[in-house]
Order: structure tokens, then C-alpha cells, then sequence
């Protein structure tokens, strides 16, 4: 136990008395979430690195990703963005970029330390430099740009372009090219998209598609400002959305538009279905590129309509893979010492029980009483009755119970609508572990959803009290 009081923000250090002490438990280690892995995992046909430019001050902080595809296949890409009507100048771009190509790009070039968001002409200028830049070191460049882009840090400040200009052209000759497909090479790219992050979150395993292997990796980054609610590229919403940048290449082969459908399906059961704060930004991005290199030349590229079969087994990988990079960002919530999995059963529709599910992963009063180790289980009630539902919800039929990680007994809280005697110290032991799972039973229908959260510490205040200076 310690004492942060002498590090909170300057403003709140106003309203302390020189006698105050605010008393906080530690925030558990994460980088056990991180271990090397073979490089017989990774897909084949891809050269990539992270490097330090000069956005971060830092010289050891890693602050641009270049990612490239070498398969001599046409590579699809697909994306879900945000929808919030200030999008970022990257996301813009990477949006103009897959509607010219009609959803090929062979690049990715990511900067972290600035977000390159809200900020003019100048922002856009300097993400299509980005991408023209990075366009020089793929073999045999097309007229029209194949590179995507993503930026993420603060918003409202320009980017030292010249330095990421520079630190891209370092990739195309010369000592100090450093692109590569070796397990070191996908970890500094990993390492150069962190901002708060406290360690890499790269991910990749192999799949059978027909009984032919192909593989998958991917890597995201986020740890503050997550809510994310994403789709492919849309007339804005109005809505607000999460600071989550995420990358997932496969050396299948896969059409574009196939490609897109299984995104989309894949992303609203994993990045939108995560919440560490509540809280939304403007360059939320999940990218997806299938190269093709494990696959002949001759052969056609995995259709929903050609082969709807081969298809969806794709389409599940990619969702199960996606679920997996996105708890990751969830177990790395700023000042988080708890991961919480949010399952809402019996409901009328998926998109009912999905939002219930959000709502209690959002609600400050359930996360601050999981920081507390607080078994209040009637905050979770309050949140589940504040949404409307397209089937009324009927209180008498409603459960809720909390399940330990452990795999012992599930504590009953609530049945059928009416309290269960609690045994205080059980749910105490269940709520003190690092996982738990928040199970509420609707009793309307039979559709699903999951959300995956963390609690919100003093850790959380400081780290955003502070994060400018």
C-alpha cells in the first residue's frame, strides 16, 4: 500500500490538506501478456519494423511503424473506423486510399506521440505525405496510393512531419534499413504504436482453411480513452469514438469485399465490445490485409459468395483473433487491477443485450466498486434497468450472479428478481482476483453479448490528470 498523494495533478493538490493521504493498492504487473514467439507463426509476405523518428522526446521510445506487403499476389485490405464526425487527418486518408483502390493496399505506416487530429489543411497534407512516402519503398508503386496511415497521442498538435518523413526514407537503402519478418521485427512494430501502453500487444497463430495452413498476427494499442464503436467507412454520426488503433495480416488469400464483411462482423464482437473508461477520441482504426502469399498464384481468392463455406470458418478465425488483441487493451487500462468480463444472456436481440452489457461496463459506480473490492451488486441492477429495451425487460425474471475465474462455484446474487442471502465473504474472495465475470440473465429471449472492462483507480486519475505534461 502507498501513498500518491504527492503525485496527483497540481490542481487537485489545492483542495488536499497537508494532512491528507489518499491510499491506494498497486497496480499488478502486466508483462507477463507479452512472450516472444517463433517466427514460424508469423504470415509470410510481410516486411516491417518500428523505429525512433523524433515525435517522442525520448530517443528509446519507438514512434513510427512501417508495414509492408511483399507478396507478389494483389493484397486486399479492409478497415473499420471510426465514426465520430472530427475524424482524424489519417483516418481520412486511409479512407480516400481503399475507395480508390476498391480495397487493395500493400502498406501501413503508423506514427505514435501525436495524433494528427483536428488539425486543418495541415493535417491532412501531412498524412498524404505519410503515405506517398511510404508508397517509394513498395516494389513497382502505382500511380494512386497503397498505404494506409494511423497516428495516435495527442490531439490538436501538428506533426514533426519532416523527422517521420525522414525516419521513412531511412527504410529504403542503406544502414539503417531495419524491415524485416523475424519475431524482432514484428515486436518493434508493435512497440513504436504505444502511447500509455505498458507493454506490446502483438499477437499470431496459424489456421486451417480446407485443410490448407495459413496465419494470422496482429497488433493494437490502447490503454485510456476506450469505448470504441467502429465500422467501415460510413457518413459521420455525430457520435464520439475510442483512441484504439489495432492491425491484423493473414497471407490468405481473401477478396476485398469478403474481406470487409468478415471485418466488420469480427470488430463489433471484440473492439466494440471493450470499454476501460467510457470515453471517446477521433482516430479510432482496425486494419486487416490478406496478401495472399500462402496461397498459388492460380488460385481464386476466398469469396462469401464463391465458397461461403471457407468463408465463414475465416470469418470466425478473424473474430476469435480480434477478440483475443482486444482484451489485451482491457487488461492494459490505464491503472486497471481488474479485468472484468460483462456476459448478458437471454435477451431479445444481440443488440439489446449488447448494450446492457455496455452500460454496465461504463458505469463509474460499478467500476469504482470493483477498484474497491466492493461487491455491490445493485449498481449492476441500476445499469441493466437504465437501458430501453426493444422487448421491455420484466424485473421478475432477471439473475445476476458473479463468477469466479477460478472455475469455483458462480455466487447467485439475484433470482429471478428477488435478492439472494449473500454470503458476504464468498463474494468478497470472487471480486478480490484479478479476473472475474459479471453473468446477467434477462429472461426475454435467447440472444447474447459480451463486453470485456476494468475498474477505474486512483492510478486512472493520475495518469490523465497528468498526460499532457
Amino acid at each position: 500500500m502507498s501513498s500518491i498523494a504527492s503525485r496527483l495533478p497540481a490542481v487537485w493538490k489545492r483542495f488536499l490538506s497537508s494532512t491528507t493521504t489518499i491510499v491506494t493498492k498497486p497496480i499488478p504487473s502486466k508483462s507477463h501478456h507479452h512472450k516472444p514467439l517463433p517466427d514460424s507463426v508469423f504470415p509470410k509476405g510481410y516486411a516491417l519494423t518500428g523505429v525512433h523518428c523524433g515525435v517522442k522526446k525520448k530517443p528509446e521510445l519507438l514512434d513510427l511503424a512501417v508495414i509492408l506487403s511483399t507478396s507478389p499476389r494483389p493484397t486486399s485490405a479492409a478497415a473499420c473506423f471510426t465514426r465520430n464526425a472530427f475524424k482524424a487527418a489519417p483516418v481520412v486518408v486511409s479512407q480516400e486510399v481503399l475507395q480508390c483502390t476498391g480495397g487493395r493496399a500493400r502498406a501501413l505506416v503508423v506514427n505514435s506521440g501525436c495524433a494528427n487530429a483536428v488539425t486543418g489543411k495541415q493535417g491532412l497534407e501531412d498524412a498524404w505525405a505519410m503515405a506517398r512516402e511510404t508508397d517509394k519503398l513498395l516494389s513497382d508503386p502505382k500511380s494512386s496510393s497503397e498505404t494506409l496511415v494511423m497516428s495516435t497521442g495527442v490531439i490538436g498538435q501538428t506533426l514533426p512531419i519532416a523527422k517521420i518523413l525522414a525516419g521513412i526514407r531511412a527504410q529504403a537503402v542503406g544502414e539503417k534499413r531495419t524491415l524485416g519478418s523475424t519475431f524482432d521485427a514484428w515486436e518493434r512494430a508493435a512497440r513504436a504504436f504505444m502511447t500509455t501502453d505498458t507493454f506490446p500487444k502483438l499477437r499470431a497463430r496459424t489456421f486451417k482453411i480446407n485443410d490448407k495452413e495459413y496465419r494470422l498476427a496482429g497488433m493494437d494499442k490502447g490503454a485510456g480513452m476506450i469505448h470504441p464503436d467502429m465500422g467501415p467507412p460510413a457518413p459521420p454520426s455525430g457520435q464520439l469514438h475510442a483512441t484504439l488503433l489495432g492491425c491484423i495480416f493473414t497471407d490468405a488469400a481473401v477478396s476485398p469485399r469478403s474481406l470487409q464483411s468478415a471485418l466488420t462482423y469480427a470488430v463489433d464482437r471484440s473492439f466494440n465490445s471493450i470499454s476501460v473508461d467510457g470515453d471517446m477520441s477521433t482516430n479510432d482504426t482496425v486494419v486487416v490485409l490478406a496478401n495472399g502469399a500462402a496461397t498459388a498464384t492460380e488460385e481464386a481468392e476466398i469469396d462469401e459468395e464463391r465458397d461461403p463455406g471457407a468463408h465463414e470458418t475465416f470469418k470466425q478465425e478473424l473474430t476469435a483473433f480480434a477478440t483475443d488483441l482486444a482484451k489485451l487493451v482491457v487488461r492494459d487500462g490505464e491503472g486497471a487491477t481488474k479485468f472484468v468480463t460483462v456476459s448478458v444472456n437471454g435477451a431479445a436481440t444481440y443488440a439489446d443485450a449488447h448494450r446492457v452489457a455496455s452500460r454496465i461496463s461504463t458505469s463509474a459506480l460499478v467500476k469504482t466498486a470493483l477498484f474497491g473490492e466492493d461487491a455491490n451488486w445493485g449498481r449492476v441492477l441500476a445499469a441493466t434497468g437504465s437501458i430501453s429495451l426493444s422487448t421491455p425487460l420484466d424485473p421478475t425474471r432477471v439473475n445476476v450472479s458473479f463468477i469466479p475465474a477460478d472455475g469455483s462455484a458462480p455466487l447467485p446474487l439475484l433470482v429471478n428478481g428477488e435478492p439472494e442471502k449473500v454470503d458476504e465473504v464468498r463474494a468478497k474472495e470472487i471480486i478480490s482476483q484479478e479476473d472475474l465475470e459479471i453473468k446477467v440473465e434477462l429472461g426475454i429471449g435467447s440472444e447474447s453479448a459480451k463486453y470485456w472492462t476494468c475498474d477505474l483507480s486512483y492510478e486512472y486519475v493520475r495518469i490523465n490528470g497528468d498526460y499532457r505534461t
